[in-house]
């Protein structure tokens, strides 16, 4: 195989799999060449995925050591995310009865999600979260996306009980869009008690649900690493949760001239 050809197929390998380390040997076995020709292939695999400007390729030293694919986004290319975001949700289309946002569609383009998922994996890679949680359904995309490239599972938290999740703890909440009391339940074997979970969500009114996912975890014993969300209404107030990390916020949203104002969030990073 050409130098380039290595190269090109390092990327591959590295990217498609963030966060997991591979040793010189399984490349120097793969393909069939010397680790000095392998060490030069990383540093130009390196320097093609950093010029990219979505992340880069870390080098550990050691025994144990290898090369591994960091996920990560300029602050140009984060700020041409939220401007995307800030587009769609303006299309004067979404606009529901009541000032709902139609958004299944944003919430389900891989290449929307992909780039807020990379928002949340730079900010939270050092939470030391071991797993991010979300509750069903628009929110499992992006939620699914973070994880990808922070290389850990994803906990679903279920609004109904589901006889496939085994033994589950189950809780009432309020939603912040309303005070009908709701239920969301968590199977016992979604994670390790002690650990830590990234609470990400598509979208957050009062921050209920945010809030219920997170006594819900603390009932099996797992700690808030952080909280992402997409869209954050930024007119209601007393939201039930604080510390939290929006992409953008949600302002007024006008039925009779068909109009959303929506702005990013100028604290991104």
């Amino acid at each position: 195989m050409k130098r380039s050809h290595r190269v090109g197929a390092i990327c591959q390998i590295l990217t498609e799999s963030p966060e997991q380390v591979f040793n010189l040997k399984y490349f120097c076995d793969k393909f069939s060449a010397a680790k000095s020709s392998i060490s030069e292939d990383i540093s130009a695999a390196g320097e093609a995925v950093k010029a990219a400007g979505y992340g880069y390729i870390q080098t550990m030293s050691g025994a144990s050591g290898g090369v591994k694919y960091v996920p990560d986004i300029s602050p140009e290319k984060a700020k041409e995310v939220q401007k995307n975001l800030c587009n769609l949700l303006r299309e004067e289309n979404r606009i529901l009865g009541g000032g709902f946002l139609y958004t299944s569609d944003i919430m389900y383009n891989p290449a929307v999600v992909k780039g807020m998922a990379q928002i949340f994996a730079k900010k939270f890679r050092t939470a030391g979260a071991n797993y991010v949680a979300t509750i069903e359904t628009k929110g499992i995309p992006v939620a699914f996306m973070t994880a990808h490239l922070l290389n850990i599972p994803v906990i679903v938290v279920r609004r109904e009980t589901k006889i496939s999740e085994g033994a589950t703890v189950s809780i009432n909440y309020f939603p912040g869009s309303s005070e009908r009391l709701q239920k969301m339940s968590i199977s016992k074997r979604a994670a390790a008690p002690g650990s830590k979970a990234l609470i990400i969500d598509d979208f957050m009114r009062g921050g209920g649900s945010i809030k219920g996912i997170a006594e819900i975890l603390s009932e099996v014993e797992i700690q808030v690493a952080g909280i992402g969300v997409a869209i954050v209404n930024i007119e209601t107030a007393g939201k039930k949760v604080s510390d939290y990390f929006p992409i953008v916020h949600l302002g007024k949203v006008n039925e009779e001239n068909k109009s959303v104002e929506v702005i990013p969030n100028c604290q991104i990073f």
